[in-house]
């Protein structure tokens, strides 16, 4: 590294450099993510209209705990831990469903859909049972723009409108709160760390090199921008037709979206929360997209489609076209990702130097050593440093 990293006086030494190799895979610096990043985080779980009625509930598993999100006969969405407080049997399988009360499988503790525990059997055997505190335990929900977030604790970090508030007029026009969902979640688990997703996601400079369909589509207008717990993304379709047939059908096919304004006609626009979720906003559809960790070297992405009600079959072309691009797009992702966290495994890889350019990876990178000051340090230290 002394080969590589030059010094500049009133300057952090480590600012425009990369995290170091050993925090994508180290076991430590894993569990200090979970506590410090991942439960004070806001994580995005489903839209509105996917829970419309009394009962109806919406799941999101990440980090050793599982998190159903209700609307209450009173029309109210609460989100609580699932876990039965008589022996903490999961309460609910799935990722959705619609129950008029939760029972637990196990020994048939019934919970009503605010929370109270109202059924326990042979409950005379439970001399020490108050069930005014025996309720399913709470997580923080917010609803933005009709997309529901939970989070397990509360560090004091902003909400999801205060870290969105900047982009508020952009957003406006696509009308969030009206989507529906296009499909259903999948779920792509990934062999990598989950940072090397969202590096990855917010990196400009390899379109050019990596993803020659989207520079067909973009030309040179690709740009990035990083607020402190928001990336954005864009690009403009430019007007010379695409040698490739799904691309080039979309810029055809891709109709007038009338309560779009005109540059928002031919805009693909991109935006990363803090630390892990995504919107794919594009005038046809918005793509929801998060990467959730599973292990120091694996994560999930989980993913959905939403969109405003159009019968128009152009509509409909174009956004089974979208998706073609984009499941391009993805694959060679992956196989970038693949390549950096196969990389990061050599001992002669510590940091790298990052672009002027490279603002959202500057940011992120800036972030964790505040959150996690060992980051810091370019080798891992001794095993046993966290404790």
């Amino acid at each position: 590294m002394a080969t590589l990293r030059g010094t500049v006086p009133n300057i952090d030494p480590l600012d425009g450099w990369s995290l170091p190799a050993w925090t994508y895979s180290d076991p430590e610096f894993y569990a200090l993510e979970v506590e410090r990043i991942f439960r004070p985080s806001w994580q995005a779980v489903c839209h509105d209209s996917d829970i419309p009625n009394p009962g109806d509930w919406h799941s999101i598993d990440y980090i050793g705990e599982s998190v159903i999100l209700v609307r209450g006969a009173d029309r109210i969405v609460r989100a609580f831990t699932n876990v039965c407080r008589h022996r903490g049997s999961r309460l609910v399988d799935g990722s959705s469903g619609c129950a008029k009360k939760l029972v637990c499988p196990y020994h048939a503790w019934t919970y009503e859909l605010d929370g109270r525990l109202t059924g326990v059997p042979d409950s005379a055997s439970y001399p020490t049972l108050d069930r005014g505190r025996a309720g399913l335990a709470r997580a923080e929900a917010e609803r933005w723009h009709g997309f529901w977030f939970v989070r397990l604790a509360d560090d004091g970090g902003p909400s999801v409108a205060s870290m969105m508030a900047p982009y508020e007029a952009m957003i406006a026009a696509y009308r969030f709160d009206e989507l529906g969902a296009l499909g259903r979640v999948t779920l792509r688990p990934r062999d990598v760390n989950w940072k090397n997703v969202g590096d990855n996601y917010s990196d400009g400079l390899h379109i050019p090199v990596a993803h020659p369909g989207l520079t067909r589509l973009f030309g040179k207008s690709y740009g990035v921008e990083a607020e402190e717990r928001v990336d954005r993304m864009w690009g403009d379709l430019i007007d010379r037709p695409s040698p490739n047939w799904s691309e080039r059908l979309y810029q055809k096919l891709l109709p007038p979206v009338p309560h779009l304004p005109e540059d928002r006609q031919r805009h693909w626009l991109y935006f990363k929360l803090w630390p892990n979720v995504a919107f794919d906003i594009y005038p046809d559809q918005v793509d929801f997209m998060q990467w959730l960790p599973t292990g120091p070297t694996s994560c999930l992405i989980r993913e959905i489609s939403y969109v405003l009600p159009d019968e128009r079959r152009e509509m409909k072309a174009a956004r089974y076209l979208n998706w073609r691009i984009n499941r391009q797009v993805n694959a060679e992702d992956t196989a970038l990702i693949t390549r950096v966290q196969q990389g990061m495994q050599s001992r002669s890889f510590s940091m790298g130097p990052l672009s002027e350019k490279e603002v959202c990876l500057r940011n992120f990178a800036s972030r964790m050593r505040e959150i996690i000051p060992e980051a810091r340090l370019e080798k891992a230290p001794t095993p046993g440093w966290s404790r």
